[in-house]
């Protein structure tokens, strides 16, 4: 019996690293599929994420790491296309010469509203086989309800308000409706009403409360996240302070993966894939709440990528600390066992 309805990953989600060439039209290739989301980060320097979507339109960035405004660069990303996305000649994302790692997510081009919530959406773009789904909406300051599309309840929520210097807000299923975190900083789970407005969402609406970070008065963009059986998969673990660390099983060979700790506010969102590191131990990590350029620290982060989940490989305190909670988003390279019945393996 098939394991998933998903049998190639890559139609969903990729990642393509690239150098760029300091020039406007640079037009990049191999994602696969046409991104409504592309994140973006200069490996080799101290520089801002970029993150592009098809919902707010090419151009008008939002930085992970900060706290700052939706920005309009023509020298950014200009277009999407088929295979790939084409950029300008700003270094924030085509610096000559230099390496870049983007992750790109399928959902439905630019969308339309949906009127299932409170608010109704501005745009709300689907992949409802990927579970992934961009929506925008005007927050009103109030307690209020979102429509997310997706059919099935988002485990992972992450918003931003367009025109406001607010943080970023998580939503995580494993912290509870009445605890949120921050994209842009180490901050450990807080707790508080004004986030999620305390209501779990739903498999047609998320809620949110009062606070800026997921209802500012104004223009804002949501990205959910619901689970897919051997494609996705959104959840926590226990450290243990030991090299020979935690085993957390996803499913799948993980492709990507976000990973911070929850209950103490010194840890970075530690980003690895499997594209900058090719075989155990994978460590080549970015910090999504952080601007520094890539740190290839097997100390720090190392892990090993495996063929139905991931391995811890280290003590640190930003992934093995013993006793600490870590939450995470995990994609996948491959499912364990495709549609046409064929066993992942490891690398």
């Amino acid at each position: 019996m098939a394991y998933t309805t998903i049998n190639k990953s890559t139609d969903y989600f990729n990642t393509k690293l690239y150098t760029g060439n300091g020039s406007a039209g640079n037009s990049i290739t191999g994602v696969g599929f046409q991104s409504d989301w592309t994140w973006i980060k200069d490996r080799d320097n101290v520089r801002n994420h970029v993150l592009t979507d098809a919902v707010r339109g090419v151009t008008k960035n939002i930085f992970s790491n900060t706290t700052g405004t939706e920005s309009t660069d023509t020298s950014t990303l200009t277009a999407f296309n088929s295979d790939g996305f084409t950029l300008g000649n700003g270094t924030k994302v085509n610096g000559n010469s230099i390496n870049f790692a983007s992750w790109n997510w399928k959902a439905n081009g630019q969308g339309s509203s949906n009127t299932d919530g409170s608010i109704n959406t501005t745009y709300t773009s689907v992949n409802t086989t990927a579970g992934f789904s961009i929506c925008q909406y005007t927050g009103t300051g109030s307690n209020a309800t979102i429509g997310h599309g997706l059919g099935a309840v988002p485990k992972m929520i992450i918003t931003k308000a367009l025109g406001a210097t607010n943080s970023w807000g998580i939503y995580h299923a494993s912290l509870g409706n009445n605890k949120y975190l921050y994209l842009d900083s180490t901050q450990a789970a807080l707790s508080a009403t004004a986030m999620w407005n305390d209501t779990t969402p739903t498999s047609s609406v998320f809620s949110v409360g009062t606070s800026g970070a997921s209802n500012a008065s104004g223009a804002m963009i949501a990205y959910c996240f619901a689970e897919k059986t051997g494609y996705s998969k959104i959840g926590s673990y226990t450290g243990n302070g030991n090299a020979d660390g935690s085993f957390i099983y996803t499913g799948f060979k993980p492709a990507w993966l976000l990973i911070k700790r929850s209950d103490a506010s010194t840890e970075r969102w530690v980003i690895l894939d499997s594209k900058r590191d090719t075989f155990n131990v994978s460590n080549k990590a970015v910090y999504a709440d952080d601007s520094q350029a890539e740190n290839p620290s097997t100390s720090e982060q190392g892990l090993d990528i495996l063929s139905n989940g991931f391995k811890i490989r280290n003590s640190n305190t930003k992934t093995n600390t013993s006793g600490a909670t870590y939450i995470y988003m995990a994609f996948a390279e491959a499912p364990l066992v495709g549609s046409n019945n064929v066993p992942c393996t490891a690398r």
